[in-house]
């Protein structure tokens, strides 16, 4: 099974210049999602992660059924304002601007190990504040797993001595 042949290339989405991977024909496809759990459930498991994370929206798509499988608790990444506790938040950049990213100030210990999952690896700026924010909670980023790196993007170099597993690889754009 080809999880790359379930991912679609959308040139010029959202803006001219782009090819937007589009990860949703793998949720229409009960056994290529199976595979895509399994997967990051053994790197999970690899990694002795006990919490998973994911970020907002699609990082939840793949990082919740993980958390699942492996009977894990799920912490979600979001926006600011859509997380009802305490929260402790983190900004990055973007290309024009920045942007913010929050979690709940309680919801880490300090001898988890984390993996993160997302559905993209680009530039590595969403993932780099994930980092930061398990780090203020004193936790253990023990991995980061991701269906699709863009591997021209060169976004991994963020992540050196933290183990990455990416299940597929395209260009960037």
């Amino acid at each position: 099974m080809n999880i790359k042949d379930c991912i679609k290339s959308i040139p010029g989405f959202p803006k001219e210049g782009i090819i937007f991977r589009d990860v949703t024909p793998i949720l229409e496809n009960p056994e290529v999602f199976e595979e895509v759990t399994n997967q990051l459930a053994e790197f999970a498991k690899s990694v002795n992660a006990n919490v998973i994370v994911g970020p907002e929206a699609r990082g939840f798509f793949f990082g919740i059924p993980v958390a699942n499988a492996l009977k894990l608790p799920f912490v979600p990444v979001r926006k600011p304002g859509k997380l009802p506790r305490k929260t402790i938040n983190e900004s990055y950049e973007l290309e024009y601007g920045t942007d913010t990213l929050c979690m709940h100030a309680d919801s880490l210990k300090e001898n988890d190990r984390v993996l993160i999952i997302d559905d993209l690896l680009a530039t590595g700026g969403t993932v780099e504040a994930i980092v930061k924010l398990i780090q203020k909670q004193n936790a253990t980023v023990a991995g980061i797993g991701f269906v699709i790196e863009l591997d021209d993007l060169k976004g991994i170099q963020k992540f050196e001595g933290i183990p990455v597993c990416s299940l597929t690889h395209f260009e960037g754009e």
